[in-house]
């Protein structure tokens, strides 16, 4: 065991619950399927009915009911991802999903009768009400669905069977990967540390690595193939049902952003592929005295890097010196993290692979979720997750109803702490070298971040259009996703016998599709954010957590005109993108020089 993996702390849920067997769990899983029908019988079919005192009424009971389904489903996810090797933790997380699926279908009413409420009845209840108009985000995000319902009885049938469909294809993923292991050394480990040896110094540890993860993704590609066409294909059935008009349409009306907004996204980093990461690989090529890079070379460390293991107490106080710089309350808000057992971050066969921070409810805190190995990276991934950490509990005031932020504006917090974090180790280091080698591993974040996830985005965009034509085999699948990882990644990187496979493993496609996207709209977001903070006068921390506070209040229109930014202006996104650019000239004048 590594320095850097002795005593790493793993999270407590007994906040939430004792345990699987607990009353408390058991007496709350029974009230919630007796509340649910009790709220059913209460409210359908006379929503239309109510005044906007009895409309007020009818969600400060539905808010109460979504806490405690939110915090059961919470638990029973948390233990669950805390160990998927563990049969009892399997059992009762499907247990638990079923019973809530079938509670769930007492509430299918809610929305399709939210919906026949016309727009000036609406409209006067606001005007009337104050109490009542600060929940308009929820309903107008509810009522954006209207086009796209169907009628009851579909809306229920579709909730039941996703039980067995959409939900159990996702729970065959998750199983899978989390009990992976990889050969190598001689014994065989989790998915997670081959990865991580793929960013090691030894070449042939990386190559050795990356043959072995190529060969496990080959062994259980026509598992991962059956998944994916499964999903693609339900998606395509239900949103044919509700006329949605493209399979990423109800990902953009989940995030509250326009199509043209994420268009001019996905336009901008594409047409910046040869300035960002075309130009970062052959440069990075060059720095390794090589013509052309193998895929496992794509995050090798450079020559001279610091390969240092960074204990967890050292990265504890990188992070919460960083966001301490930047204003207390944010570091106080992330210490409750290290101080209480709120986060995971022990390396184990069967825990959830990647990381996380999960919100859970309002009124008990998030947790963290990493696979900690001591590496940049990983101090990185624990400022991120934090940033998430601390945006959660100070969105928790808004409620259980509006406390959630779309999936564009989720990533700005953590990336925002990143970004903190990066320049607090930069400005602190003084040897030239270093310097160098923190702003190359910095360019690659952030080309992974935002070139990475849009080459993402377009593969689903192509895997969706061709799985109309019919069944896709892994070989269709695997030759869109070395097209796309070409045209993002350029010449500079070749996509050895092998890498065809890679697109197995991600989580994304399978749990959210088109939720990539969301990555890079909150890294150049933050971009823009952090230079219009480094220019802005005093008041920028407390605009900062107003718009962390927010939650789901606001769109991104309204949480960024306080900053002078605005997200539907194209030059917007190449403000961010010059960023990284920028980055990229210091890295080639100082290689020249």
């Amino acid at each position: 065991m590594s320095a850097a993996s002795v005593s790493l702390p793993r999270w407590d849920l007994s906040d939430l619950y004792p345990g699987y067997d607990s009353p408390g769990f058991k007496g709350d899983l029974t009230r919630a399927a007796k509340d649910a029908a009790a709220f059913e019988d209460k409210y359908k079919g006379k929503v239309t009915a109510l005044d906007a005192a009895g409309l007020l009424g009818l969600i400060h009971d539905y808010e109460a009911l979504e806490e405690l389904i939110g915090r059961l489903g919470s638990f029973a996810g948390l233990a669950y991802a805390s160990d998927m090797a563990d049969e009892k933790s399997v059992q009762h997380y499907g247990n638990t999903q079923g019973a809530l699926n079938d509670l769930g279908t007492h509430l299918i009413f809610l929305d399709l009768e939210l919906n026949l409420i016309e727009d000036d009845a609406l409209a006067g209840f606001y005007a009337a009400n104050d109490d009542l108009a600060r929940y308009r985000p929820w309903l107008d995000h509810i009522r954006a669905m209207k086009p796209y319902q169907l009628d009851e009885q579909l809306e229920t049938l579709l909730h039941e069977k996703s039980a067995t469909g959409r939900q159990a294809m996702m729970r065959l993923f998750d199983e899978t990967t989390a009990n992976m292991t990889v050969p190598l050394g001689g014994k065989d480990v989790p998915m997670e540390e081959a990865l991580n040896q793929t960013m090691e110094a030894d070449g042939k540890k990386r190559e050795v690595a990356a043959t072995a993860l190529s060969q496990v993704f080959q062994d259980n590609q026509r598992l991962f193939t059956l998944v994916t066409n499964t999903l693609a294909k339900d998606k395509a059935i239900e949103d044919k049902w509700r006329g949605l008009p493209a399979p990423n349409s109800g990902r953009h009306l989940a995030n509250q952003v326009e199509p043209e907004v994420v268009d001019a996204l996905r336009q901008a980093v594409q047409s910046s592929y040869k300035n960002i990461s075309h130009r970062y690989y052959a440069l990075k090529a060059k720095w390794l005295g090589v013509d052309q890079l193998n895929f496992w070379d794509r995050n090798a460390p450079l020559p001279d890097a610091d390969e240092r293991k960074i204990p967890w107490s050292d990265a504890q106080s990188t992070v919460l010196d960083a966001y301490g710089g930047f204003a207390l309350p944010m570091a106080d808000l992330a210490k409750n993290f290290f101080d209480k057992p709120w986060i995971d971050a022990e390396l184990r066969v069967g825990k959830s692979p990647g990381a996380f921070s999960h919100p859970t409810v309002p009124s008990a805190h998030p947790y963290v979720l990493l696979n900690y190995q001591g590496t940049v990276r990983d101090v990185m991934t624990l400022a991120h997750e934090l940033g998430h950490g601390v945006h959660q509990l100070l969105a928790a005031e808004q409620g259980a109803l509006l406390a959630d932020t779309p999936l564009t504006l989720a990533e700005t917090a953590s990336v925002f702490g990143e970004m903190l974090t990066f320049r607090s180790m930069l400005n602190k280091t003084e040897d030239p070298k270093t310097r160098r080698i923190m702003l190359a591993n910095k360019v690659e974040d952030m080309i992974n971040t935002v070139v990475r996830q849009i080459a993402f985005y377009e593969f689903e965009l192509r895997l969706h259009d061709a799985r109309k034509q019919g069944e896709l085999s892994a070989a269709d699948i695997g030759q869109l996703w070395m097209t796309v990882q070409s045209e993002s990644l350029g010449p500079a990187i070749k996509l050895n016998e092998g890498y065809e496979t890679w697109w197995c493993y991600i989580p994304h496609f399978i749990h959210s599709p088109f939720y990539v996207y969301a990555y890079a709209f909150g890294d150049c977001l933050v971009n823009a954010l952090y230079q219009t903070y480094e220019e802005a006068e005093d008041g920028f921390a407390e605009r900062y957590f107003d718009m962390l506070r927010a939650g789901g209040t606001k769109r991104h229109k309204e949480l960024l005109a306080p900053f002078g930014l605005d997200a539907s202006d194209p030059a917007f996104w190449h403000r961010g993108l010059n960023l990284i650019s920028g980055f990229i000239d210091e890295l080639e004048a100082d290689l020249e020089g």
